[in-house]
């Protein structure tokens, strides 16, 4: 259910997903509206590379690992 059709696959997504969260987080510091609307834009990039949040994404790792394992 959480598992990519690769393993790379997923490391791509989680490594865009996470320096999207930082870069929402980093951004969202600023005090301007500018800032604000980056951050808003950088999460929904971020939830939209986890397809959910990073929690479902770890799951998804681990059930594509599981996956390949199993079926070599």
């Amino acid at each position: 259910m959480f598992s990519s059709s690769s393993f790379s696959e997923h490391l791509v997504r989680g490594i865009l997903g996470i320096g999207a969260l930082w870069a929402a987080v980093w951004l969202g510091t600023d005090a301007g509206w500018l800032g604000v609307l980056g951050s808003l834009v950088m999460g929904i990039i971020s939830l939209a590379a986890f397809r959910g949040c990073p929690v479902c994404w770890t799951l998804g790792l681990f059930s594509t690992a599981r996956h390949r394992w199993r079926n070599g």
